[in-house]
């Protein structure tokens, strides 16, 4: 949105806010007529005081309607904020290819460009650095989207590829922010978007995200049977070569589809589904990052863990955790990973009453990727939690991490 004129910011703003030019107007003491041509540019927006008062009715940052970045409050600079979120969403709803269908396509970016920026925002989600990521995802959305609605060809595949992987990456990170619908908007792009790259794999991963924003919707039994269902299509055998990429692809179905039989209750299928993946992990060997999964044998027990907890055996998932802890594996996992591990192990702790050890690995998990902890509505639950079951005042670091997190004592 740094590209549009002051009076197209804040017609934009207004729509956002569902208010009509009138209803507008009128709360600024204006006529409609000097709003409608403020919105046109044929008025300019030149005092100060009437910016404030629109940014006061609007509800933003008046640095955003002049076109700056926002100042942000520190205690914000590592999660979303509206803003962000409104951006994001603002960049989703952009539908450039059947605009590019009637009209000439815009200047697209560089595909060798497109390439480094998507791997860096990759790389960013999986160390979780979350409020860095948010606040270059509009931008990269909207170029992402302008190369894919430009080049044809081999060039239109790869530049599918490139907005796929933006899309899953968007997805991913509006999941662990709570904007699960937002989520499955993104992710839902990058299915429809990923059938035009010709790569069933780039498809079968992007199912996985579309199954992880149902099952942060409470969609748990259709995640499990879109997993499943796509597993079994991309399963190597015959013609499917058991090349490193597709056991990844797989092998993360059958967690996804694992996890969500966890959140149903479905204890045999849990089994089932992690025994499938354990099988693809040992082909494998170790913990690759094909397709960004970091999917591997030592993945495969984070989230053994984590279905566990799901499934309400808080003891079984410390155990797994207690003996991948330390491993060589484990401590070569991105931080995203590890952080993830110890929240869902922090939850375990809390399920058999270990409040002490539960705080402890929230602690962990803070200082290895603190928007893994500070971040995540999961997260605050949890923490809310271990301070209103702890007995007297909380150990001072944990004290300090839920004032750091918002959470009241």
């Amino acid at each position: 949105m740094d590209e549009l004129p002051i009076g197209r910011r804040v017609a934009y703003w207004r729509g956002r806010r569902k208010l009509s030019q009138q209803v507008f107007a009128d709360r600024l003491g204006k006529s409609k007529s000097w709003v409608d041509k403020v919105e046109r540019g044929v008025r300019r927006l030149d005092k100060f005081s009437v910016l404030y008062e629109i940014a006061d009715i609007l509800e933003v940052d008046v640095q955003l309607l002049v076109g700056k970045d926002p100042e942000r409050r520190t205690d914000a600079l590592n999660c979303i904020d509206q803003i962000e979120v409104d951006e994001i969403r603002a960049a989703l709803e952009r539908y450039d290819s059947i605009t590019a269908y009637f009209h000439a396509a815009p200047c697209p970016p560089p595909l060798p460009e497109m390439r480094k920026a998507v791997n860096h925002a990759w790389l960013t989600y999986q160390y979780a650095r979350y409020g860095v990521l948010t606040r270059a995802l509009p931008k990269l959305l909207r170029e992402a989207q302008a190369a894919d609605a430009a080049y044809q060809g081999e060039q239109g595949a790869t530049a599918a590829h490139l907005l796929a992987q933006v899309y899953q990456i968007a997805s991913s990170v509006l999941r662990k922010l709570g904007e699960c619908d937002l989520a499955w908007l993104a992710a839902d792009r990058s299915l429809g978007v990923s059938q035009r790259a010709n790569d069933p794999l780039l498809a079968g991963i992007a199912t996985y995200r579309v199954g992880n924003a149902m099952l942060a919707l409470g969609r748990g039994r259709p995640a499990l049977e879109l997993n499943v269902n796509i597993a079994n299509r991309l399963a190597p055998g015959g013609v499917n070569e058991a090349t490193p990429q597709r056991l990844s692809v797989y092998g993360m179905l059958l967690l996804q589809g694992a996890m969500a039989a966890a959140r149903i209750g479905d204890a045999a299928t849990v089994r089932d589904l992690i025994g499938g993946a354990e099988e693809a992990a040992n082909l494998l060997g170790a913990d690759q990052n094909h397709y960004w999964t970091c999917f591997g044998p030592t993945n495969l027990e984070l989230h053994r863990a984590a279905a566990a907890v799901e499934l309400g055996e808080g003891g079984r998932a410390v155990e797994t955790h207690l003996q991948i802890m330390g491993s060589p594996g484990f401590d070569a996992l991105l931080p995203e990973r590890r952080a993830h591990h110890l929240l869902d192990t922090a939850r375990g702790y809390a399920q058999i009453g270990d409040l002490a050890n539960a705080g402890e690995m929230l602690l962990q998990g803070d200082r290895l990727a603190p928007s893994e902890i500070r971040c995540r509505p999961i997260a605050h639950e949890l923490m809310a939690d271990v301070l209103r079951r702890t007995r007297g005042t909380p150990p001072a670091p944990v004290a300090e991490l839920a004032a750091h997190m918002g959470v009241g004592i």
